[in-house]
């Protein structure tokens, strides 16, 4: 008997000591490591666009968004947050990225549909805006509603109170300019408004929340569809099909579709160095803010993050959402899944638009 005792718990000291020191994926993926990490741990570096999918470092505690002792790996892209969402948490969050943008700078946003949608309100974002001095953009939709047209448009803008806080401009009001797609598995071109190559530098503000055909909208769905021009949605939704239909194509092909824009998007802007993106996680609704009358969140405020890396934001707003999925996440996570939204961030970190890999350091530790 001892003899069969001695070897089994020899075999059971070596799992407890190998475990320890491996890294736990967060839920909702299962080929990228996240670290929560403490400012005062790091030297603040900050990081490029970079498409780097490297492992990270050794993670002592937990990889949920939960420990605060790990450093930050220089492989892997940065993600900034804050539990603040407030003006002045959104200026201090984007304030660590330490980007300065030059030239002509456009904030690129969604007005939102009327009449309830969650946009991000101008009380929040206004100092911000100001401060880069930012004129808001945003293009048509192309699936009717107050938005689909010009004129209308501008009133939303208007009703809103974007035009009381910065100049505001339709991208597309005069059609559509194109981008070219670099070895797209769906895509060869992408369109965005013919006034999108006026900007020199671009702030893409994002309201993180659920989408009812993506499964959620973040930074590369404000970049993709939400840079698209009119013509240009329906040709990513449609998978690279139609430019007037935007609905009846496959499901996956949107999803790369999104993807694959958003890197065209990317690269035009010196290959990510010309853009960068905040996420706010205020009312999380399964819906999204092209929805006039979204669901009511039943999730509670998380934070504001921001990154150089959109795939890297993207993906660790899905890990603090689900990292609730037991708990009043719970309906995101169904809606996220129901639509394969993941793909989106799967295929895009596949052609090098960013890393699902990176380092979560909370400034307000």
């Amino acid at each position: 008997m001892r003899k069969r005792v001695l070897p089994f718990f020899a075999l059971l000291l070596i799992m407890i000591f190998t475990g320890c020191t491996q890294n736990t994926p967060t839920s909702g993926s299962d080929n990228h490591i996240s670290f929560n990490v403490n400012t005062s741990n790091t030297n603040s570096e900050k990081n490029d666009n970079s498409s780097s999918s490297g492992n990270g470092s050794t993670n002592s505690g937990e990889s949920d968004g939960i420990t605060s002792d790990i450093q930050t790996n220089s492989d892997v892209p940065t993600v900034y947050m804050t539990s603040d969402i407030s003006p002045e948490g959104l200026t201090a969050v984007y304030n660590a990225l330490g980007w300065t943008p030059t030239g002509k700078v456009a904030v690129k946003l969604s007005t939102g549909e009327p009449p309830a949608s969650n946009y991000l309100r101008p009380e929040l974002i206004k100092d911000l805006v100001q401060s880069v001095n930012g004129t808001i953009v945003e293009c048509n939709t192309a699936y009717g509603g107050s938005r689909s047209e010009t004129a209308m448009h501008y009133q939303v803008a208007k009703d809103h109170g974007f035009t009381d806080i910065a100049d505001f401009q339709i991208l597309d009001e005069n059609g559509s300019m194109t981008l070219p797609v670099e070895d797209g598995s769906v895509l060869k071109e992408n369109y965005v408004g013919a006034a999108f190559g006026d900007y020199n530098c671009y702030l893409v503000l994002s309201h993180f929340k659920g989408h009812s055909m993506a499964g959620y909208g973040g930074a590369i769905k404000n970049i993709s569809i939400g840079l698209g021009s009119s013509e240009g949605k329906a040709w990513i939704h449609s998978g690279g099909t139609s430019k007037t239909n935007a609905w009846g194509g496959k499901q996956d092909a949107f999803l790369e579709a999104m993807a694959e824009s958003g890197k065209s998007v990317s690269d035009y802007l010196g290959n990510g160095k010309r853009i960068v993106y905040v996420n706010v996680m205020n009312r999380l609704s399964v819906d999204c803010d092209c929805d006039g009358n979204p669901a009511e969140p039943d999730m509670h405020d998380i934070g504001i993050l921001a990154s150089t890396d959109p795939v890297a934001l993207d993906q660790a707003c899905i890990d603090l959402i689900y990292a609730q999925k037991d708990g009043d996440g719970k309906s995101l996570v169904q809606r996220i899944e129901s639509r394969n939204g993941l793909h989106t961030l799967e295929h895009a970190e596949e052609i090098g638009l960013g890393s699902r890999h990176y380092s979560l350091v909370k400034i307000d530790e």
